[in-house]
Formats: C-alpha cells, structure tokens, sequence
C-alpha cells in the first residue's frame, strides 16, 4: 500500500513497483487516518508511508497500524533526513527508511529487503545515524574490532560478543542477512544465529527494535 499526499507521487510509485512481477499495489491513502483505517481492511505485506501528511502524520499512523497488526512492514519513504523524523520512525516500528530523492531500485530493494525480515536504512540515513553516535569513525565495510566489550555493555545481563557488535553495526548500516555474511565471510544461518543471540541480550523483539536499542545505548 502506498500512503502519500502527492497524487502525482502515488502514480509514480506504482508504475515503478508494478513494473516488478512480484509486487501489487493493493491501495492507495492520502494520509495517515485513511491508512489506518485501509490497513484494518486491506492488511498488506508492505506500505511505503510519507512522513509528513495531514490530518495525521505517518509516523503516527506507522505506530497505529503496526499495534493491530504487528506483521505489517512500514518502509517510511520520505524527503526529511532529520534526525529526530528517523528515530521516530524506527521507534514508532518502521523497518526501513527511504529517502524520495533516492533511485527507484532502492525503494524496490527496500520493500524485498523488509519482506525477508531486514532493517532497511538508505545509506545517507545509516551514515546520519552513525555519525551522530560515532563522530570520528569512518566508514569502512566491515567495523574494526573494538578495545573489548563497550563500556556501554555493561548495562546488559550479558555483554554482547566482538562478533556481535560487528554484526549489529552492519544491521543499523542497512546491510541484509546475506550481506552480512558476505562481509564477514560466514554463513547466512551463522549470521541468523548472531542476530538470536543479540536480541536476546538486548530484549529486543526483531532486528528495528534490536538496532534502535543499540543505537540508542551507543553500543556501535
């Protein structure tokens, strides 16, 4: 479902995911109430929703819809790359975060990489988010190991391994299971068995939940 209050927009949207033979544009809304209320009747795998709206705002609308019906996946495609609209959205439960000035492919790889289970953030926006907690880092493909555990670690009932946190950096950076793996050069299920481990440790529901948390302790 694409939720937008550009008409223009919406069209654009949906000749470009029709365009893939494995995605159907269910519905369309204006803004956030309409989008709840379609959701309760449409139920689709994926919405693609706008931050900014009237009458409701998307990121309201993404908590609303994902309290009924957790198994949604909300990719929030929008032109703001504010800080505060980024971490809003990922606590109100969105999986991913596209910026409209971006590609068209990556909006498709957004809504594929969500529907496998991913947090999907538009590299400008994972780098954004890095930066803010690690000013000086620079960006590498694989994070360095640290000087042991974080300090902020120590919160935890059990510290998170190197291996871990390198995983996890790779999840806020936007990276999928496969490309993770790719990176560390392991296997896809070895990957699948860090991420248990992690939110585990950090009590954490699904990969968002695990990366906001992580975000917002400063653990990468």
């Amino acid at each position: 479902m694409i939720v937008d209050d550009v008409a223009s927009l919406r069209l654009q949207l949906k000749l470009i995911l029709e365009r893939q033979s494995e995605f159907s544009v269910v519905g369309e809304a204006e803004n956030g109430e309409e989008a709840l209320t379609l959701s309760s009747r449409l139920q689709p795998d994926v919405i693609l929703m706008d931050v900014s709206m009237p009458v409701m705002d998307g990121i309201e609308a993404a908590r609303r819809i994902l309290e009924k019906f957790p198994q949604v996946k909300v990719v929030m495609l929008t032109a703001s790359d504010s800080d505060q609209d980024v971490f809003a959205a990922l606590t109100a439960g969105a999986c991913g975060y596209c910026l409209k000035d971006g590609q068209p492919e990556r909006i498709v790889s957004a809504i594929r990489g969500v529907r496998g289970g991913d947090l999907w953030l538009d590299a400008g926006i994972a780098a954004k988010i890095i930066a803010v907690y690690e000013p000086a880092a620079k960006p590498v493909a694989v994070p360095p190991p640290s000087n042991g555990h974080s300090q902020k670690t120590d919160d935890l009932a059990e510290p998170l391994s190197e291996r871990e946190l390198e995983v996890l950096h790779l999840v806020v950076t936007g990276c999928s299971n496969r490309q993770i793996a790719e990176k560390l050069v392991v296997s896809a299920e070895t990957v699948k068995t860090h991420m248990r481990h992690i939110m585990e440790k950090l009590s954490a529901t699904d990969r968002t939940h695990a990366a906001v948390k992580a975000v917002r302790k400063g653990l990468i």
